[in-house]
């Protein structure tokens, strides 16, 4: 507690702490100033002397009480201050919403732990890197839903993207067109001078009977808005397996491969001024938000503020009080006769 205390402590005249070299000499001096004064007389035996009061014993308590003095006094000289830093952010920020896909398949093990853990991690990093931006939530799978509307507020936001599963949050399917109409709409009443979405999935549209709207008219939607969006295909890259039929070797490609609508996403990044990029570790993931986070900067200004509140009083009170019980101890109890 102590170190934690002194850590905010600052001096204005460090350099009054040269001053302690005086502790030394007055020590010096007293000490040969004691043993001077002391009286000397030849007796036969030194036994009847042998006998100590507690006056004896605590003679020295003056002196100490004046060293004390001078050191709370050489200490308040320095000017002791407790510093309060702090600082405030400001800025032109972005809105921005993330859209992801927590349809089953994101918790595949292809990317460990899975791809919802991975997607979460590198998305609550993406959130802390950017203070002054608003920032909202939309999941979908087999429907779209607002899982956190544009806010400044961190906490909440993470605290959202944290509790995101997979297995347990929308009816199933993949409904990327409803995804993105959803996210366009919390941008839509927005007075941001940049609008961006960062549309997320590791599957194709997979749409229910009661899909209302379809990817190409999302599209058309956030165009309409001048919104941009950042598509992220995520999954790991599959290899080519070998299905036997006969005599005969038929490659066959992964079912997984061909899972992500590649098409779809770039069409969909590019049409809307941003980008389509493929995720298939966790490193791939963070370096394609870096990559984001680069192309969409916000203007910051930091502001630093340094308060000080001077603590030399209490040492120059302190110096006072033990100067005046070493004058006391001195003429009272401690008093010399000649």
């Amino acid at each position: 507690m102590v170190y934690d205390w002194l850590k905010n402590i600052d001096f204005a005249q460090p350099l009054v702490f040269c001053l302690f070299v005086l502790l030394p000499l007055m020590i010096w001096w007293y000490l040969k100033k004691f043993n001077k004064g002391q009286a000397m007389l030849r007796v036969s035996s030194a036994n009847a002397f042998s006998v100590t009061s507690a006056k004896t014993y605590f003679r020295h308590i003056p002196f100490i009480l004046r060293l004390l003095a001078v050191a709370c006094l050489i200490v308040a000289l320095a000017r002791p201050q407790k510093r309060n830093d702090q600082r405030q952010t400001q800025g032109e920020g972005i809105d921005i919403v993330l859209c992801m896909d927590v349809s089953g398949s994101m918790g595949s093990r292809d990317i460990q732990p899975s791809r919802m853990e991975v997607a979460k991690e590198v998305a609550e990093q993406f959130v802390r890197s950017r203070p002054v931006d608003r920032i909202g939530l939309v999941i979908f799978s087999g429907e779209s839903f607002t899982q956190c509307p544009l806010t400044t507020d961190r906490n909440t936001l993470i605290s959202q993207i944290q509790s995101l599963d997979s297995r347990r949050f929308l009816k199933d399917g993949t409904v990327i067109g409803e995804g993105l109409a959803t996210a366009v709409d919390r941008l839509a009443e927005s007075n941001a001078k940049s609008r961006v979405i960062i549309l997320l999935t590791d599957g194709k549209e997979d749409a229910p009977d009661t899909r209302l709207i379809d990817p190409l008219t999302a599209l058309e939607i956030a165009k309409a808005h001048g919104v941009k969006v950042y598509a992220i295909g995520m999954g790991a890259v599959p290899s080519t397996i070998v299905e036997i039929s006969g005599n005969e070797n038929k490659p066959k490609k992964n079912a997984a491969i061909d899972f992500i609508d590649v098409e779809l996403l770039q069409k969909i990044a590019n049409e809307t001024g941003g980008r389509y990029f493929r995720a298939t570790d966790k490193l791939g993931l963070e370096n394609i938000y870096k990559q984001i986070d680069q192309l969409e900067k916000s203007k910051i200004q930091i502001m630093s503020y340094k308060r000080h509140e001077e603590l030399f009083l209490p040492l120059m009170i302190a110096a006072l009080g033990l100067l005046f019980f070493e004058i006391l101890l001195r003429y009272t109890l401690f008093k010399k006769f000649p």
